[in-house]
């Protein structure tokens, strides 16, 4: 793909982050159109140039249109980026495919798996999507907050897919001086690191909703570090790929961050708020509360030991109380520390 004025983009999904990508994308002069599920979030983003429900206070370029259906966004598309939640993303595949005219670069900058089938979002693409799609698929992931990459702070993250020359297509397409994208060709690993990291954020927030101190966060991030790694290595992902940016590199930032929405929503339990009542008082999706189901089958469906998703599901959804959970994860059996132990 080479960049040239006629070049257009169709951005998936105007959540915070399809909305950031779209905007970065839009002030290279790329022409972009993005798909809003919410009337709303069109009208504003073609009338006040901002999208106030999910990314307010952002001003966004002319070059950057919206709509509500599915058919204009991909008008003249040469690439598609895919970042609406995963609870939706089959549905929306399912729409989506009999509009592709032909295999063009499609990007999934979702993080989830799907509850249902324990798939990862390229899985579930596959399914639906043309058969002709599958050697389209990449995925962009790795340590990124929406309002920072809307502020032109400096971001790094990792691109995979299985065809080099589209990866190195789409790795230029996005590279600015204040965005960085590295490219990989192990997709499972890459997508495990976004999705099991939102689990650790919540676990994270947990841990400092009950003051626990640094060093508690520390060994939690480390030991989810360890359960990412081995899951991955069960699902023929690369063990290096978590040692980048879209493991050890997003897993810092969702666990530490104060723009973090599952490290919050952890917070908040911490602090003894229901799930129910936090999550009705947010707008924005929070990945991580539905990915825990999801990782705790693969779990159980590969045979690994993840104790730090087991108890965050206990306190999700058996409201187990959150220091009992971090009781019972500290009063273990003894163990060598072995980085896959």
């Amino acid at each position: 793909m080479t960049r040239s004025s006629s070049q257009r983009v169709a951005v998936i999904g105007a959540g915070a982050w399809g909305t950031a990508l779209a905007r970065h994308l839009a002030e290279k002069q790329i022409s972009v159109c993005v798909w809003a599920h919410e009337p709303e979030v069109v009208q504003a983003i073609e009338q006040r140039r901002e999208n106030v429900v999910f990314l307010p206070g952002v001003l966004l370029p002319a070059t950057l249109t919206a709509t509500s259906h599915l058919s204009d966004a991909l008008i003249g598309a040469d690439c598609v980026i895919f970042a609406v939640p995963s609870h939706v993303a089959r549905l929306v595949l399912s729409r989506l495919g009999p509009l592709l005219p032909q295999s063009i670069p499609f990007v999934s900058a979702t993080k989830g798996i799907e509850e249902t089938t324990l798939e990862l979002m390229t899985q579930v693409m596959q399914d639906v999507l043309p058969d002709h799609m599958r050697h389209s698929l990449m995925v962009l992931s790795g340590p990124s907050f929406a309002s920072e990459v809307s502020q032109g702070k400096p971001t790094a993250l990792c691109l995979a897919g299985q065809d080099s020359g589209a990866v190195k297509a789409i790795q230029a397409l996005f590279m600015t001086p204040t965005f960085r994208v590295y490219a990989d060709d192990d997709l499972i690993g890459v997508q495990l690191g976004g999705s099991l990291k939102n689990v650790m954020a919540l676990a994270a927030g947990v841990v400092d909703g009950l003051e626990l101190g640094h060093n508690a966060r520390a060994a939690l991030i480390t030991r989810g570090l360890a359960e990412m790694i081995r899951l991955g290595m069960a699902m023929d992902a690369d063990p290096r790929t978590f040692y980048g940016l879209s493991g050890v590199g997003d897993l810092i930032l969702t666990c530490t961050g104060p723009l973090s929405r599952n490290h919050s929503v952890g917070v908040r339990l911490g602090k003894g708020e229901r799930l129910e009542g936090i999550l009705a008082s947010m707008q924005a999706v929070a990945e991580g509360v539905r990915t825990a189901k999801a990782a705790l089958g693969l779990a159980q469906r590969c045979g690994v030991d993840m104790p730090i998703v087991q108890e965050v599901n206990a306190v999700l959804f058996a409201d187990k109380p959150c220091r009992q959970a971090v009781g019972d994860l500290m009063e273990r059996e003894a163990k060598e520390e072995k980085a896959l132990s």
